[in-house]
C-alpha cells in the first residue's frame, strides 16, 4: 500500500483537473442503429457545447456527419431532445441556431427541409412507405401567451409546408410508425398534467394515399405512458404505471391492453426530453430491455410471449437510450445504448444477439486514474420524520495519494438533483468525483419525489415540494453525522435547476449546513411560475398548488421572503440566457443576501443558458465552486 500524504479534507491535488474533465469529455446521447451502421450526438464542450451526429467506422475512425456550424439541438420544452432520424443512410436533425429542420444525403452538405421563423421541431421520425417525416411542432409565432404544440407530417416531395396530424391539446411525444407503415402512435397532454402523472395513448391509420384517419384514443386513464413502439408483427406495445403504479411493458394485440410482466421495477423514465427510450425489438418475441431498482439499472431480454425476463450480467449500473435495429423480426439483430458503471465513464456499448456479447464502442471521455481515485457510490436509506425510507448513495473521500489528518472526519457535500422529477444513481460521474478526488464525502440523494421508487414514492412530493425533498437532504446529512462519516462543522449542499431550489430551501429554513452553492436555482416560486416556460408552466400546480389560488403557500415556500433567516455563505452560478430559471432569481437572492451583510458571491455566465455547456463556462464553475468552499471551510485549494 502507498505511504498517502495527510491533508486537510478539499486540499487534495486530484488528477480530476478542469482542464482534464473540459479536454477529455463530451457528453454521448442518442445512439442510433441501422444496418451495419451506428450513430450517436456528441456535445463536444471544447466547441462550445456544440452537438454532433458521428457515425461509428470499422477502422476505429469515427466520422463527423453534420460539419461545423450545424448544431444539432432542439429547444422544444427548452429541454429539446428527439434531435435526427436515420433511414437508408439520409440522416435528418434539427439544427439549433434556426429551428429548422436539414437533410444530410451521403457526403453532400446539409440541405434544408425546412425553416420557419418562430418554429421548432422534435422526435423525427421518418415514414419510408410515404417517404415524409413526422414529428412534433412547437409555435412560437402565435401571438398568444403560450406556444402551440401539434404533430405535423412534412412530405418530403413538397417541403413548403406541412400537414397537421393531432392538435387541441398542450403536448405532443412519440410518434411510433407500424413496419407496414398502415399505423400511427403517439402520446399526448394537457395542464396541469406532467408526462410522468397522466398521457394519453392515440393511434390512427394511414390510408393507400398517405392521409392519417380514424384518430382515437387507446388509453385515457391516471397513468404514465413511455416509449410506444410497434414489434416487427405490428403489435404495439409501451411502458406504463397503469396497473400497479410501477412503469413497466404492457401490449395492445388489436383488442386489450395487457402488461407482459409485472415487476416492481421502472422499465420508464420522467420524460424531460424528447426520443428517450428503454427497450427495443431483438426479434418478433423478444425485446431488450432496462429497467431501475433502487436506484440501479439492468439489461435484460423480455420474452414477449411468455413474459419471462432473463438479466444480462453486465457490471453496468445506468444503462439507457436503447435502439435496436430488427425491423424484419429475424433475431440476426444487435442493438446499442447508453451505459456507465461506477469506475466507468458513460459509453455507447452494441449488443449482438446472435452470441450476446456486449462491446464498448465509445467513451464520453478518458479518466486517466487509479483505481484508488475513484470513490464508489453505496447505496444507503435512512427514514425520516414520517417514517418513510429515503434512498441516497453515498461517496467517501478517494484518493491515491491524499487520506484525512487524523481524528479528521471529511467535509461532505449533499447533492439534491434537479426535476425534481429525476433521480441519481451511483454511475460514475464527473461532478461527483471532483469532489470526492479531493477529499470531500458526497451525499447524493434520491429524495421523495425521485424518480425510480414507483409512482407512489414519485407523487410523495405532491403538495410538498421545498417541504419533503429538503427534509430528507437536511436527514441525510444528520443521518451521516450520527454515524460518525463526516464533520458536522463542515457541511455544505448544492444543486442545480429545481436541486437549487431545494438548496436554497435547506439553507433558509434549516441551520444544519453551513454553506451551499446554486446553480441556476430557484429563489421565488411565483416569479417562476408567472415567468417560465410552457412545459413547466404548470408543473406546480401538484408540487406545491394552483397559482395564484395558493398564492400564500408559494411565498411561504420561498426563500428570497426569508433571508432573514439564512445565516450561511452562498454561492449563485447563472447563465444569463437562461429562459428556464430566468437571472433575476438568482439577482434577487444576492441583492438580499448582500443587504443582510452575508458572505455571498454571484457568477455569471453571458452565453449560457440553462445548464452549462462550454468548456470555459465548465471549467469556470468548478474552480469558482471548490475557492469558494475553501473560504468557508479555511482550506487552500490544490492548483489545477
Amino acid at each position: 500500500m502507498k505511504n498517502k500524504k495527510p491533508a486537510v479534507g478539499g486540499s487534495w491535488a486530484s488528477p480530476l483537473t478542469t482542464d482534464r474533465i473540459v479536454s477529455s469529455s463530451v457528453s454521448l446521447a442518442e445512439p442510433r442503429i441501422e444496418g451495419e451502421d451506428i450513430y450517436w450526438l456528441e456535445s463536444r464542450p471544447l466547441e462550445g457545447g456544440r452537438q454532433v451526429i458521428v457515425r461509428y467506422g470499422h477502422d476505429d475512425e469515427n466520422d463527423d456527419i453534420v460539419p461545423s456550424p450545424f448544431n444539432v439541438r432542439n429547444r422544444v420544452h427548452e429541454y429539446g431532445g428527439g434531435a435526427y432520424d436515420i433511414c437508408d443512410g439520409r440522416v435528418f436533425f434539427c439544427n439549433y441556431a434556426d429551428g429548422g429542420i436539414y437533410l444530410v444525403d451521403g457526403n453532400n452538405q446539409p440541405r434544408q427541409v425546412y425553416v420557419a421563423e418562430g418554429k421548432r421541431f422534435a422526435d423525427l421520425r421518418y415514414m419510408p412507405s410515404l417517404d415524409a417525416l413526422v414529428c412534433v411542432c412547437e409555435d412560437h409565432t402565435a401571438a398568444k401567451k403560450e406556444a402551440e404544440n401539434s404533430l405535423v407530417r412534412f412530405d418530403l416531395s413538397n417541403c413548403d409546408t406541412y400537414e397537421t396530424i393531432a392538435s387541441g391539446e398542450d403536448f405532443y411525444a412519440s410518434p411510433a410508425v407500424s413496419p407496414d407503415g398502415r399505423r400511427l402512435a403517439w402520446l399526448s397532454w394537457s395542464h396541469p398534467d406532467m408526462p410522468w402523472d397522466k398521457t394519453r395513448l392515440w393511434l390512427a391509420d394511414i390510408d393507400e394515399d398517405g392521409l392519417i384517419t380514424n384518430s382515437r384514443i387507446l388509453l385515457d386513464e391516471d397513468c404514465s405512458v413511455f416509449q410506444p413502439q410497434w414489434s416487427p408483427d405490428n403489435k404495439l406495445y409501451f411502458s406504463s404505471d397503469k396497473k400497479n403504479g410501477w412503469w413497466n411493458i404492457h401490449c395492445w394485440n388489436g383488442e386489450t391492453i395487457e402488461v407482459l410482466c409485472p415487476f416492481e421495477a421502472e422499465f420508464g423514465l420522467p420524460q424531460w426530453q424528447f426520443g428517450m427510450s428503454t427497450s427495443g425489438f431483438l426479434s418478433t418475441e423478444e425485446m431488450l430491455v432496462c429497467y431501475s431498482q433502487d436506484g440501479v439499472w439492468s439489461l435484460a431480454r423480455l420474452c414477449t410471449r411468455t413474459g419471462e425476463l432473463q438479466r444480462i450480467r453486465t457490471g453496468q449500473t445506468h444503462i439507457g437510450a436503447i435502439h435496436t435495429n430488427s425491423p424484419t423480426g429475424t433475431g440476426n439483430s444487435r442493438a446499442v445504448m447508453l451505459a456507465s458503471s461506477p469506475t466507468e465513464l458513460p459509453g455507447i456499448w452494441l449488443y449482438d444477439n446472435s452470441d450476446h456479447s456486449l462491446d464498448r464502442l465509445a467513451s464520453s471521455g478518458s479518466m486517466k486514474t487509479e483505481a484508488e481515485d475513484i470513490s464508489v457510490g453505496q447505496p444507503i436509506s435512512y427514514p425520516v420524520a414520517d417514517g418513510t425510507e429515503v434512498h441516497a448513495f453515498f461517496y467517501p473521500p478517494a484518493s491515491a495519494h491524499y487520506c484525512l489528518q487524523d481524528n479528521e472526519l471529511p467535509p461532505l457535500i449533499v447533492m439534491s438533483h434537479g426535476g425534481p422529477t429525476a433521480a441519481t444513481s451511483n454511475a460514475y460521474s464527473f461532478k461527483i468525483q471532483f469532489w470526492t478526488s479531493r477529499g470531500f464525502a458526497v451525499l447524493d440523494v434520491n429524495y421523495r419525489g425521485s424518480t425510480g421508487y414507483g409512482r407512489d414514492y414519485r407523487q410523495m412530493l405532491n403538495g410538498q415540494w421545498g417541504v419533503a425533498d429538503v427534509e430528507d437532504c437536511v436527514a441525510g446529512a444528520k443521518y451521516l453525522v450520527d454515524q460518525n462519516k463526516v464533520d458536522a462543522n463542515r457541511l455544505a449542499i448544492r444543486g442545480s435547476s429545481a436541486g437549487g431550489f431545494t438548496t436554497l430551501c435547506a439553507l433558509t429554513f434549516h441551520d444544519t449546513f453551513k454553506a451551499g452553492a446554486s446553480l441556476y436555482g430557484i429563489g421565488d416560486l411565483e416569479t417562476l411560475a408567472r415567468d417560465t416556460h410552457k412545459f413547466e408552466s404548470r408543473y406546480m400546480d401538484r408540487l406545491v398548488g394552483p397559482y395564484p389560488q395558493e398564492q400564500e403557500r408559494y411565498r411561504q415556500r420561498s426563500p428570497i421572503h426569508f433571508i432573514e433567516q439564512m445565516n450561511c455563505p452562498v454561492i449563485f452560478l447563472q447563465g444569463l440566457q437562461d429562459k428556464v430559471v430566468p437571472p433575476e432569481q438568482a439577482e434577487s437572492m444576492v441583492k438580499a443576501l448582500k443587504q443582510k451583510g452575508l458572505m455571498v458571491e454571484y457568477v455569471t455566465f453571458a452565453n449560457e443558458q440553462h445548464g452549462f455547456r462550454g468548456s470555459e463556462s465548465i471549467q469556470r464553475a468548478y474552480r469558482e465552486e471548490l475557492a469558494f468552499y475553501g473560504r468557508v471551510f479555511g482550506f487552500t485549494p490544490a492548483s489545477d
